[in-house]
């Protein structure tokens, strides 16, 4: 297996193999946050007007956006985690469109498949790309605007990595690292208050969830992510 790391919507055009576009802080998580939750679907889409015009076809969506971590006008709510929990879902599509993950998302088009990143199911992205077997990997960190790199999806794509060459890398570490890193300090700053200090939290709860999210394209030809449940790891017999 061959693995490539790179960044930002570049990366992710040159993307080939297995793509996982990589975005922390926060948009695949509140993606995987909104699908365990009972959303029916997710909608990612790159423009604020491709998002409020989906709106139209699916009145009764969610929509969630943000533009340099504030949410957008119009839009129901922001790119958090907490607020997605905060939310009544029953059921209902979300479409989301953010400054950095879903400009990757939309823009993978020469991978074969196309998956998330995050730490809250980093370990079950590992093991399904590995049941692929695939020749190369393609790791997109988005970073912050799809401009700067962060620390928090620099630390996912290593993680990542090193899953992949079938290491154990100790996540306690890594999320205490992250905690202490520049990067979280919005969280903790009340004149952010479309940062909330929960968010921070619930990015760095590592392999909380036990599924991949995949990029397809549904009956309308529109991107979705869907579930790729993982069997779950059953300990090993004395």
């Amino acid at each position: 297996m061959h693995i490539v790391t790179t960044d930002f919507v570049s990366g992710a055009q040159a993307a080939r193999g297995v793509a996982v576009i990589i975005d922390v802080f926060r948009a695949f998580t509140v993606a995987c946050y909104g699908l365990e939750r009972g959303a029916s679907a997710l909608l990612p889409v790159g423009e604020v007007e491709e998002a409020l015009a989906l709106r139209q076809q699916y009145p009764d969506a969610l929509l969630i956006g943000e533009r340099e971590g504030k949410p957008l006008p119009g839009f129901d709510i922001g790119n958090s985690p907490s607020q997605i929990l905060s939310t009544r879902l029953n059921g209902r599509p979300v479409i989301q469109t953010t400054h950095a993950g879903t400009q990757g998302l939309v823009n993978a088009t020469q991978a074969d498949v196309v998956l998330t990143g995050a730490l809250v199911n980093a370990a079950a992205t590992a093991r399904y790309i590995q049941s692929l077997a695939p020749e190369t990997v393609t790791l997109v960190r988005m970073g912050w605007k799809a401009e700067t790199r962060t620390d928090e999806d620099d630390a996912c794509a290593e993680y990542l990595h090193r899953l992949l060459l079938g290491e154990t890398p100790d996540t306690n570490s890594l999320k205490q690292q992250l905690m202490r890193s520049p990067c979280a300090a919005r969280f903790l700053d009340p004149a952010q208050p479309w940062n909330p200090r929960e968010d921070l939290g619930l990015c760095l709860a590592v392999n909380r969830f036990n599924f991949a999210l995949k990029a397809n394209r549904n009956s309308k030809g529109q991107l979705a992510l869907t579930h790729v449940q993982l069997p779950q790891i059953c300990p090993s017999p004395p």
